[in-house]
């Protein structure tokens, strides 16, 4: 069987991002967006990191499996697994948090809910927590990722950096989760994951997005003038989360939602688009999940159901026999259960380059 979103609330986002790339593609042909040139990393090993989820037909999860259990196929020719960690295995993980000025009207909020996270993980769990956003002085910008606290397990540590978060400007979201990515390959062979809190919208990307969409006068113009996922900063990210096996967790705050705005512009509209596109395309190509905020009140609640998922997925390695050449490619992933009536889910294939 093929990899299935479960529960129903994750059908729903899918389904959500389908339509919005629908209409990203709709209005003929469109300019192509002027971006920066920026080095995309690429994957130099076969071997191929996946975090497996499994439920049965309910959406329950299903966590006492064992390496037997699964088969797993590249482009459809089955792969010989050399490594498996049980739900139980710990995991690195870094706590990345936006600290722009969007978020300054609830911070307290933020720092409790983040605080209820790191409650909800396992003893062995090791975290980053580490902050992000744009310095503005005197017409300058700067961009500021700043490490909180290094990876550990004393929850004394990690909730006093969650404490002293501060920062206030733009948003360099790319930035920062590259920066994670980077951090989390140096711990070694464990599981990986990033749980991200932001709006989604990128100061620069935000930049290119309206100039690309300047013209449009109707909102499917400025919709079809904006390709969210050519961007190469979220090629990059997706290129090394890939390598690493890392899952990303997008957590999206109500800032980022359009219909916050009266009467938006079409450039605002597909500026805001953009924005949730490419957080749906890091829950989608790592095997994570978007969570929507649509009230900061369910953020703790939020957060707490990221915790209990990681707590359901098996990490599984194989060693790629795919002989075709690593031109960048599409290389499709399939993950099957031996028990007919479990479902699997992962990230769905990978960019060989």
């Amino acid at each position: 069987m093929t990899p299935s979103k479960f529960p129903a609330h994750r059908l729903h986002t899918k389904i959500y991002a389908t339509l919005l790339l629908l209409v990203l593609a709709f209005g003929g042909a469109a300019r192509a967006q002027e971006q920066q040139d920026e080095p995309v990393e690429t994957i130099n090993s076969n071997l191929v990191i996946l975090n497996v989820g499994v439920a049965d037909r309910k959406g329950q999860a299903v966590t006492n499996l064992s390496r037997g259990d699964f088969a797993i196929y590249e482009d459809s020719a089955r792969q010989s697994i050399v490594s498996f960690e049980p739900t139980s295995a710990p995991f690195s993980l870094v706590l990345l948090l936006d600290m722009s000025g969007s978020t300054l009207n609830f911070r307290p909020t933020l720092k409790q809910s983040a605080l209820r996270f790191i409650d909800a993980l396992a003893p062995g769990d090791r975290v980053a927590v580490i902050s992000f956003w744009v310095k503005r002085d005197k017409g300058k910008s700067e961009g500021k990722v700043i490490t909180l606290t290094d990876f550990t397990d004393d929850r004394r540590d990690i909730a006093h950096a969650i404490s002293n978060a501060e920062g206030a400007g733009g948003t360099n979201l790319y930035e920062g989760i590259r920066f994670a990515l980077r951090q989390l390959a140096r711990e070694g062979n464990r599981r990986k994951a990033v749980v991200v809190l932001t709006d989604g919208k990128d100061t620069e990307l935000e930049t290119l997005d309206r100039k690309a969409a300047g013209a449009a006068n109707t909102n499917d113009e400025a919709l079809a003038a904006v390709k969210p996922e050519a961007n190469p900063r979220l090629r990059a990210v997706l290129d090394t989360a890939d390598r690493q096996g890392v899952t990303i967790y997008p957590l999206a705050l109500p800032s980022g939602d359009i219909k916050r705005i009266a009467q938006p512009l079409p450039q605002q509209i597909a500026i805001y688009a953009a924005a949730r596109a490419r957080l749906q395309s890091l829950a989608d190509r790592t095997g994570g999940r978007l969570h929507v905020i649509n009230r900061l009140e369910d953020l703790g609640k939020l957060y707490a159901e990221v915790a209990a998922e990681m707590r359901t997925l098996y990490s599984i390695a194989y060693l790629s026999s795919n002989t075709r050449p690593r031109d960048g490619s599409w290389r499709a992933i399939n993950i099957e259960v031996t028990r007919a009536e479990l479902i699997a889910r992962s990230r769905p294939g990978y960019y060989a380059r």
